[in-house]
């Protein structure tokens, strides 16, 4: 301790700690702290650990539901009943900052992080997702950020032995050099293998599994707590972790096989963000217990490590194990079978107290609880942005109908928000483990949870879910930034909403929802106030949809010199299809189906008639203005329940939702998304009738982006009962055409309207919509 640094107000400053709160951690320990203390303060009331800035607004999310077996911020994850004495446990997170410094790091330890986080629960991870957002590819730095930010998650993912199964990727200016990368992961459990993160239990040893702790990663939850900049990256290049998917696979089993021996475990925890330090204090605060730490035992890979260095690291793929008295023998065992290395470096005490001691002597000595569920709240100003007055105040009276739909449609399928993004999803494994039913490719992906999806049982255990029972799981990731930005509340809603209808579409209703909330310094009430209108629509979506959030990330601080990113919330919706025969995908089945349009063409009572904020208005016009298209919800649940209806039936072959790029973009993708393997399409042509549609503008009925609208396929022998059942339910449901019966090797899609007629080479349509991005990410 000699050779610590003086207490001085720069170092506290530095910390990210503020005079006032000092003052309290001067009270909380009646002295002043020592280094490693303070560096203990800076991570656990980061915002990344402590959600200081926004737990007032995170109240509002429901959060409960009768399935519910674990709920959001008892544990590491959220777990869902979903019968038979199964259940699943799913979380998404971010890994922005560390991205923007390493990518490739940044990103394959961001999947990492939230692959532990299910494992933890005791729940086998068996997929993953993930929802991106970059700067805007004409740029070599953006696709630099962008090849490497896909191939650590490609390498984490495949390397691990988990299927990468969906996601999004988006493209806006507003990402430059603040790229987003959230990853979601789930897995499934039986009811009685959840496992807990508390120490309980007084003289029981604590156990530390995986690689020695070195200097990679030291103050990770700090450095995403603070506005990123140049100079800022440069210094924090070593908050970085670093990954190792084979390290991480066999901790996995060893810790799964750990939790199946009977009495073997009171309490497990992986060190994540801020390390051993959030480990041991946040697993003592759950148990009301205290716990001390000899860091001499702590395995490390560097010589002469500090206390401050081995508390703050965020070394990768390392578990914390409270073991039960008795035991620690057939713990050993385990570790030693798995070649894992292992430690016992402490004991539960009744103290209250986190004790950590370095050769003998105390070096930290603070009350768990305290640090981990009392950090400082904030709340902070809001005020509506000046920006929003004049965007919303834009017309698209203001702006020509289109003349050109033809050029249009395919500048939109050669955006690369809109293209297919078969180049990013080629480079991952999504079929491993023979659990995908419908991989990337239709609005939401589709596993199977068989018997091998399973932790292991107990040694003698009786099995205790019914024999050759298998679920089928759907999810779906969405968020809209450019919405968000321009109506903060309207949008969120519409992420919601969008997610809903995605499982909708699979055969799915929605069982829970977790999100990730990317934003800007909560310090500009203009930025705050994005966030909190944020929260009040996603609050308010997940309510009616019943999906309550079980758990999800606050990621702030997201901007650079130039300005903060648009406001982006993503939400990550999982749900349960009841029968194999309900499985629902987007692409057209067979020549001669007939083609119908659930929802309204055009919403006549927007003003902008869903055009305000389209991906149409930007490509084309290069305008981010606009109300965003209206988004009631109740309505939206009644056509998604109706849908769900008719998939039941058997009336449906196949359903897409209308969003980005409007009715034009989601029909040709319902003619040519059907991939049966690598770079060979199933190309379908359709001929579609609007002419009945009433509508003021063109690029409106064919590109804009009015919600709560569903492309369906049905036989024509069940076409009547379809129409007589909407009727009944007064949901608008239309025929608008027929799959074409046209040359399978040059299908056409064309449109007929009240005054035109326009159409399309699909093969044509689809070499764009396809090899958009690889062009570009290619190019030298």
């Amino acid at each position: 301790m000699n050779n610590d640094p003086a207490i001085t107000p720069e170092l506290v400053a530095k910390h990210g700690i503020t005079p006032e709160e000092y003052q309290n951690i001067l009270k909380i320990l009646d002295r002043e702290p020592s280094y490693t203390e303070l560096g203990i303060f800076s991570v656990m009331w980061s915002e990344h650990c402590s959600y200081k800035n926004t737990k007032p607004l995170l109240k509002k999310f429901p959060t409960r539901s009768p399935k519910i077996l674990v709920g959001a911020g008892e544990e590491n994850a959220g777990i869902i009943d979903i019968g038979d004495n199964l259940a699943i446990a799913f979380k998404m997170e971010s890994h922005n900052h560390p991205s923007a410094v390493e990518p490739f790091q940044g990103a394959a330890t961001g999947v990492g992080g939230i692959i532990r986080d299910i494992f933890t629960m005791g729940a086998r991870p068996i997929c993953g997702m993930n929802s991106l957002r970059f700067g805007s590819l004409d740029s070599s730095e953006v696709r630099r950020l962008f090849r490497g930010v896909v191939g650590g998650i490609a390498h984490y993912g495949n390397c691990f032995g988990i299927p990468t199964i969906a996601g999004e990727v988006c493209f806006d200016p507003s990402y430059e050099g603040n790229p987003l990368v959230n990853a979601f992961c789930l897995g499934v459990l039986r009811h009685e293998q959840i496992a807990r993160g508390a120490a309980k239990g007084i003289g029981n040893p604590v156990f530390y599994v995986g690689p020695a702790t070195g200097r990679d990663g030291l103050a990770g939850a700090a450095f995403a707590s603070q506005d990123l900049t140049e100079e800022s990256a440069e210094q924090q290049r070593g908050a970085v972790q670093v990954g190792d998917p084979f390290m991480e696979k066999l901790v996995m089993e060893a810790c799964l096989e750990l939790l199946a021996m009977e009495n073997a475990v009171v309490g497990i925890q992986d060190m994540g963000a801020a390390g051993l330090t959030c480990s041991t204090c946040e697993t003592a605060a759950r148990a009301g217990t205290g716990i001390e730490i000899e860091l001499d035992k702590v395995p490390q890979r560097a010589k002469g490590m500090t206390p401050y260095e081995i508390m703050l690291s965020e070394s990768q793929e390392r578990m914390l194990i409270i073991v039960n008295k008795g035991h620690e023998a057939e713990v050993q065992q385990i570790f030693d079978k798995w070649d894992l290395p292992w430690a016992n470096i402490g004991v539960v005490t009744d103290s209250g107290h986190m004790v950590v001691k370095h050769h003998g002597e105390i070096v930290a000595d603070i009350p768990a609880a305290k640090i981990a569920n009392d950090s400082p709240i904030y709340h902070r100003k809001s005020q509506r942005p000046v920006y929003l007055e004049k965007v919303q105040a834009f017309s698209v009276s203001e702006l020509p109908d289109t003349v050109t739909p033809e050029n249009d449609l395919k500048l939109l399928l050669s955006t690369p928000s809109l293209a297919s993004k078969n180049w990013v999803y080629r480079q991952y494994d999504h079929m491993v483990r023979d659990g995908s039913v419908i991989c990337p490719g239709s609005d939401a992906a589709v596993i199977r949870i068989k018997e091998d999806s399973l932790p292991p049982l107990s040694k003698g255990a009786k099995e205790s879910v019914p024999a050759g029972i298998e679920k089928f799981i759907a999810m779906s990731v969405d968020g809209n930034g450019t919405y968000v930005y321009l109506d903060p509340y309207e949008g969120s809603k519409i992420a919601v909403a969008e997610a809903a209808r995605n499982l909708a579409c699979s055969g799915a209703r929605p069982l829970g929802s977790t999100d990730n909330l990317n934003f800007g310094n909560p310090h500009n009430p203009e930025l705050f106030y994005q966030l909190e209108e944020s929260v009040r629509g996603l609050a308010e979506g997940c309510s009616i949809f019943e999906a309550p959030i079980t758990g999800g990330n606050v990621s702030l601080y997201n901007q650079n010199p130039h300005g903060a990113i648009d406001p982006t919330p993503t939400i990550a919706m999982v749900g349960i299809i009841e029968k194999k025969e309900h499985i629902t995908t987007q692409w057209f089945k067979n020549s001669g189906d007939i083609i119908l349009l659930m929802g309204l063409p055009v919403d006549t009572k927007d003003p902008n008639l869903g055009l305000g904020g389209s991906s149409y208005l930007q490509v084309k016009h290069k305008c981010k203005n606009g109300n965003p298209p209206r988004c009631d919800l109740q309505h939206e649940k009644k056509i998604q329940m109706a849908l769900l209806d008719f998939i039941r039936a058997g009336w449906i072959k196949s359903a897409h939702d209308c969003s980005d790029g409007g009715l034009m973009c989601a029909l040709a993708e319902c003619c040519f998304s059907q991939d049966i393997a690598l770079n060979t399409p199933k190309l379908k042509g359709a001929e579609i009738d609007l002419t009945s549609c009433e509508y003021d503008r063109v690029d409106a009925l064919l590109f804009g982006e009015t919600q709560g609208r569903i492309i369906l396929t049905a036989n024509k022998t069940d076409i009547q009962k379809l129409i007589n059942k909407a009727a009944e339910l007064s949901i608008p449901l239309n025929i608008i055409g027929k799959v074409s019966s046209s040359d399978l090797y040059s299908p056409t899609l064309s449109v007929k309207t009240k005054n035109a007629f326009f159409s399309w080479n699909v093969s044509e349509l689809y070499s764009i919509w396809w090899n958009t991005v690889e062009n570009i990410m290619e190019q030298k």
